[in-house]
């Protein structure tokens, strides 16, 4: 239910963008509310009742709206309504500053970063639901904030928040806030990499003194920014560091890339704040499979490991598993994130081979060609045959990993990551290991 304190009561409002967000966000303020959608797409939607909500592109500029709710994916500089969101800045919010209006005295746990979000909020969500507490994972990782149920007095939330999200939410406030790490990525939404920092930076700058907020200081970006701000919450600086003897007892060898044990890490810190069971903790961390796509083992043997990474969409995601492994056959490609640099030393490449596919496939060519052999492929298919071909011929007997991390988008050729990551699944699973973990 709404709350007294809510500011969007009986208010005017225009939803613009109507994905899952945009949609959710209707359901949520309809009856409390006079409510028009726009979409930059016509007819986006078969729904005859949201239809009437629809109002025409030359009608909005003579209504006088109390709040303009815009969805992550619509870029004010790019949009439809470009002019009128910049004349009418000042009453764009998001649902996460709805959600905050409704639900500021519930705890929230926000992680933000350039990689590792979601990987972090599963296991903080996992760890909490393990010993019994009222968590909902929500945000970016696909379940609307909105369309949770049933809220309680002692509910948390644990939200995966982005850059896009950030960018225009001027209510929302995290009560325990997370920066994992920053690359430069997003340049074709932000522009430059500075607007993409600030975006990331809002979940601390709008904290409160009562708040508490997790840096990974180490990080260039986040280390030279935190000198910049004022920030009134209690910052807790995160070393990355997980102790040899407890990845021991954790005994899961998910944890064992430099990215997990940076999750990892700020995990630790971020579960001190709730009361739980240290035992049950490791339970959960033992049994964690990670998240469908991200460094996700499908096939291990004596011989030969298989990773399908295809949630990676930059060098900076990839490199972190890359360094983690030996005789390495990457396969990598799709369309280069602006401004992407592969900053992994050439000792570190002496045992990789480059595998290269995709639209941009003679850009990845020539940023990798002086640090590993490179081979350029127009199909993923004959890609993998000749993978499978090379690791047959090849000599050396040591333990071998294929490892698919694009290290790009995948819109040249696919939907979206997942549908990327099942292909590359389905290719693998008619090459018959009897072994295959997951098919799918």
């Amino acid at each position: 239910m709404l709350n007294n304190e809510n500011i969007f009561l009986k208010k005017k409002i225009l939803i613009y963008g109507l994905g899952k967000t945009g949609l959710s966000t209707y359901q949520y303020l309809k009856k409390k509310n006079s409510i028009y959608l726009f979409d930059d797409k016509k007819n986006p939607i078969k729904n005859k009742d949201i239809k009437k909500k629809l109002i025409k592109f030359k009608d909005i500029k003579s209504e006088e709206f109390d709040h303009i709710i815009i969805s992550p994916g619509i870029d004010v500089k790019k949009c439809k309504l470009n002019r009128y969101l910049k004349k009418n800045f000042n009453k764009i919010n998001t649902d996460l500053d709805i959600f905050y209006s409704s639900y500021k005295k519930n705890k929230n746990i926000a992680i933000t970063g350039t990689n590792g979000k979601s990987t972090t909020v599963k296991i903080i969500y996992d760890v909490l639901r393990d010993q019994k507490f009222d968590a909902r994972l929500v945000g970016n990782i696909g379940n609307p904030i909105l369309l949770e149920k049933k809220i309680t007095k002692s509910t948390i939330f644990v939200i995966e928040a982005s850059s896009y999200q950030l960018e225009y939410s001027k209510l929302f406030k995290a009560h325990f806030a997370a920066i994992l790490n920053i690359s430069p990525d997003h340049l074709e939404r932000h522009g430059k990499l500075q607007n993409y920092i600030k975006a990331k930076f809002k979940i601390i700058k709008n904290q409160l003194n009562k708040d508490v907020a997790f840096l990974n200081t180490k990080n260039l970006y986040i280390k030279k920014e935190i000198k910049k701000n004022k920030v009134l919450s209690k910052i807790i600086r995160i070393n990355n560091g997980i102790n040899f003897n407890i990845l021991n007892k954790i005994d899961n060898p998910y944890f064992h890339t430099e990215s997990n044990k940076e999750n990892l890490s700020f995990v630790f810190e971020i579960i001190k704040k709730f009361n739980t069971n240290k035992n049950k903790f490791f339970k959960t961390l033992k049994k964690f499979n990670g998240l469908k796509y991200r460094q996700q083992i499908i096939y291990r043997s004596k011989e030969l490991t298989i990773i399908n990474d295809s949630k990676s969409t930059s060098y900076s995601s990839s490199i972190s598993i890359l360094k983690s492994h030996a005789n390495v056959y990457w396969i990598v490609g799709g369309l280069a994130k602006k401004g992407d640099k592969f900053l992994l030393s050439k000792k570190y490449c002496k045992t990789f081979k480059a595998y290269i596919f995709g639209k941009n496939k003679n850009l990845f060519n020539k940023q990798l060609k002086n640090k590993m052999d490179c081979q350029n492929f127009t199909d993923l298919s004959f890609l993998l045959k000749k993978v499978f071909y090379d690791i047959k011929k090849e000599k050396n007997t040591k333990h071998k990993t294929i490892i698919f991390s694009p290290a790009a988008a995948s819109f040249d050729s696919f939907k979206n990551f997942e549908d990327r990551g099942k292909k590359f699944n389905r290719l693998i699973k008619t090459f018959k290991f009897k072994k295959l973990i997951y098919a799918t």
